[in-house]
């Protein structure tokens, strides 16, 4: 059997390369050649000896997921849907903006936790994505947008923000982390690479002490009552747990403050005196916020909160001295935008049945 070599950071790539009977430094080039010129065969990496391009092509392999469909909104935005097997699918965004263009890519197939607010979480859960996977999204993309040809970096920002939990496929994420800021990989910093998290708190710790990078936190209210029902995770790892990895986090972050997302729902979350509690909830964390206006989908239950109300809202955060900013929704035209990614989940978790189950 050969191995995908998407799914391997410089070290293992080394290892493995040596393990061939290769020089260390090979690592380096091949690296180059899959990321950064888009080549997967090595029968072009034109600067390897002839016996290495022949024992990589017995023992390695180049396989990204296979495209199901893809969509252009009329903003620009791009989607794709990834083929992971018989019945699941992901899907992969591209947003482009003035000075610059960002990279949302899925995890999982499906999504482990149930947000009250949130399609993917109505899908239910298939499996993690592995480290090629979820790196074969990137290379799919450059690919796509033409990077490869042209030289130019087109994607400058990823964000681990599309279908899943990052930090609960932990190994294969901080391995894809690693080929994310390689120099021989795609070369981006700390700072252009951001992993949203509902708040997973021991994957939190570690991955503050492996590979730090700019995080997000979903938030989505500002009281644990509320919280519980929105985002169910927070029963297990409460707002004040949450609060404390945050700042734990922050000593090794390449950022000075965590982002804050704050989805608004009306009549739920977004009233003045939420947002009162919320600049209590978070007073002890350099952060800033990012309200999204809900983007709606089938069955949710909730709508969007008003242009006034989430003007309102914002004002009352900032006279505390909070930094916000509100989202622009991108590609909602094509269900690309926060919230509205679903692909194509064969549930291992059978959350439509007990949701069904409930209803009965």
């Amino acid at each position: 059997m050969t191995i995908n070599l998407l799914g391997l950071n410089r070290t293992e790539l080394t290892q493995f390369l040596t393990g061939l009977g290769e020089k260390p430094f090979r690592a380096r080039q091949v690296m180059r050649w899959i990321h950064q010129e888009g080549v997967a065969d090595f029968g072009q990496m034109t600067d390897l000896s002839k016996t290495a391009r022949q024992r990589l092509a017995e023992h390695a392999h180049v396989d990204v997921p296979a495209l199901v469909s893809e969509q252009t909104a009329e903003d620009g935005t791009r989607k794709w849907v990834l083929s992971l097997g018989p019945g699941n699918a992901i899907e992969t965004v591209f947003i482009p903006e003035a000075r610059r263009g960002t990279l949302c890519i899925s995890s999982q197939v499906g999504c482990a936790l149930e947000c009250s607010f949130c399609s993917t979480g109505r899908q239910g859960f298939n499996r993690n994505l592995t480290t090629a996977e979820i790196i074969g999204q990137v290379w799919w993309a450059n690919q796509a947008l033409g990077a490869n040809e042209s030289n130019e970096r087109v994607i400058s920002n990823v964000v681990l923000m599309g279908m899943g939990e990052p930090l609960l496929n932990y190994d294969a994420v901080v391995t894809a982390l690693d080929i994310l800021l390689d120099d021989f990989g795609y070369g981006l910093s700390r700072r252009r690479v951001t992993l949203s998290t509902s708040g997973v708190i021991p994957a939190l710790d570690r991955l503050s002490e492996r590979v730090p990078v700019a995080l997000a936190v979903s938030l989505h209210a500002p009281t644990d009552e509320l919280r519980d029902q929105l985002v169910p995770i927070n029963r297990k790892y409460p707002l004040a747990a949450l609060m404390a990895a945050c700042g734990r986090y922050l000593k090794t972050a390449p950022r000075d403050f965590i982002t804050f997302e704050y989805v608004m729902l009306a009549g739920v979350n977004d009233s003045d005196r939420q947002a009162r509690q919320l600049i209590d909830c978070v007073r002890e964390v350099p952060c800033k916020f990012n309200l999204i206006p809900f983007n709606p989908f089938p069955g949710s239950g909730y709508r969007r909160s008003a242009p006034d109300r989430i003007a309102r809202f914002r004002d009352i955060l900032m006279a505390s001295g909070l930094i916000v900013t509100v989202r622009r929704t991108r590609g909602d035209d094509i269900d690309a935008a926060c919230g509205q990614l679903a692909g194509k989940v064969v549930d291992r978790s059978r959350r439509h049945e007990k949701r069904e189950e409930e209803r009965i």
